[in-house]
C-alpha cells in the first residue's frame, strides 16, 4: 500500500502514483486529488522505503504509521504540528515509539510524521501494512524459479553462417614460403 505514495522534495503533500511514462511519472496529490508529472530530476522517495531511527535497529515507516494508528484508533492527530514546542513533539513521540533515537530524530521529522499520518487518514488510508512483502517474496521465489530452469536446459551448439565465416581463415597477410 504504502510502496505507492510518495514524497517529492520541493513539493508539499504526499502524492499518490497514478502510471509510469519515458523519465517521468504521473502522480496525484492525496491532498486535492490533481494529477502532474514528476520528472527523473525531482527526488521522489516511496514511503514503503522510508524508515526512522531507533535505540536499536530502525523501523520502518510503516510500522510507525500502524502504532500510531492503533493508539489514535485511525484518526487524525489533534496536536498542532506547528504551534507545539520541540519538548512537547518528543513527548508526543514517545507515546508512538517509545525507541526513537532522540538525537537523529529531530522535532522537523517528528513534524512531517503528524503531517503524513493526517493526510494518510484523510485519504482514507486504515492499513499501513506492507503487503507487497508476501506478494514480493512469492513473486521472487517464483521467477528465481523460472530463471534456474531456462539456466538449466541444453543450449544447441550450432554456429551461424556469419560465425562460420568468420572461423575460416582467409590466407590474407600470411607469408608464403
Amino acid at each position: 500500500m504504502l510502496k505507492n505514495i510518495l514524497a517529492i522534495t520541493g513539493k508539499p503533500g504526499l502524492y499518490k502514483l497514478v502510471s509510469r511514462g519515458t523519465n517521468m511519472l504521473i502522480v496525484e496529490s492525496l491532498v486535492d486529488g490533481k494529477r502532474m508529472p514528476t520528472y527523473s530530476r525531482d527526488k521522489i522517495v516511496s514511503l514503503a522505503e522510508v524508515s526512522m531511527y531507533t535505540t536499536g535497529e530502525d523501523v520502518s515507516l510503516s510500522e510507525v504509521l500502524n502504532a500510531a494508528g492503533k493508539k489514535f484508533g485511525f484518526k487524525a492527530i489533534e496536536l498542532d504540528a506547528k504551534k507545539a514546542d520541540n519538548e512537547e513533539l518528543r513527548a508526543f513521540f514517545a507515546e508512538v515509539l517509545p525507541t526513537f533515537d532522540r538525537d537523529r530524530v529531530y522535532p522537523s521529522d517528528i513534524r512531517k510524521f503528524i503531517a503524513w499520518y493526517n493526510l494518510l487518514i484523510a485519504a482514507g488510508f486504515k492499513d499501513f501494512t506492507l503487503q507487497e512483502d508476501e506478494e514480493g517474496k512469492e513473486a521472487v521465489a517464483e521467477k528465481s524459479q523460472e530463471t534456474k530452469a531456462k539456466s538449466q536446459q541444453p543450449k544447441a551448439n550450432v554456429k551461424t553462417s556469419k560465425s562460420a565465416a568468420s572461423s575460416v581463415k582467409t590466407g590474407v597477410g600470411t607469408k608464403r614460403g
